[in-house]
């Protein structure tokens, strides 16, 4: 698994699925942590028009072709279809932040080739800081941390 995570994570530009101008919410989370860390980043939701200066893109179809890695952060029953789309676009990297899974969306990335990482916490892993840093350490400790 850590290949894998290793792999996503040495992509160049990503975009992120289910940013939300709520700040409770992890999308809103992850997006800023991300652009702090300097990840080349871009919001996906079809709600807004921009998020913190960076133009929404309303799907991953519209995504330019440079995004090479895609987080999704949204309800398992809208994953799927951001999981199509990303395959259609050529994107094989897939990070499913906790929650955003199903059996149905891990077996279409097995069966299709996808690089996907779920189960997991991307700031867990993308120079952790803070709480998560913290979460990784307890991981690393407690032998749940993805060898």
């Amino acid at each position: 698994m850590k290949e894998k995570i290793d792999r996503f994570l040495a992509c160049k530009k990503f975009a992120l699925a289910g940013v939300s101008r709520n700040k409770h919410k992890f999308g809103n989370t992850i997006f800023k942590e991300l652009r702090k860390k300097n990840f080349d980043i871009v919001p996906v939701t079809p709600n807004m028009d921009s998020f913190q200066g960076e133009k929404c893109y309303r799907s991953v179809k519209e995504l330019p072709p440079d995004v090479e890695a895609l987080i999704i952060v949204t309800k398992p029953e809208i994953s799927l279809s951001l999981l199509t789309e990303a395959f259609d676009k050529g994107i094989k990297n897939i990070f499913l932040q906790q929650g955003a899974q199903n059996r149905e969306i891990v077996e279409y990335a097995e069966s299709n080739g996808i690089n996907l990482i779920c189960k997991h916490c991307i700031l867990m892993f993308a120079d952790p800081s803070g709480i998560h840093k913290f979460h990784e350490r307890i991981s690393k400790f407690f032998g749940f941390y993805p060898k």
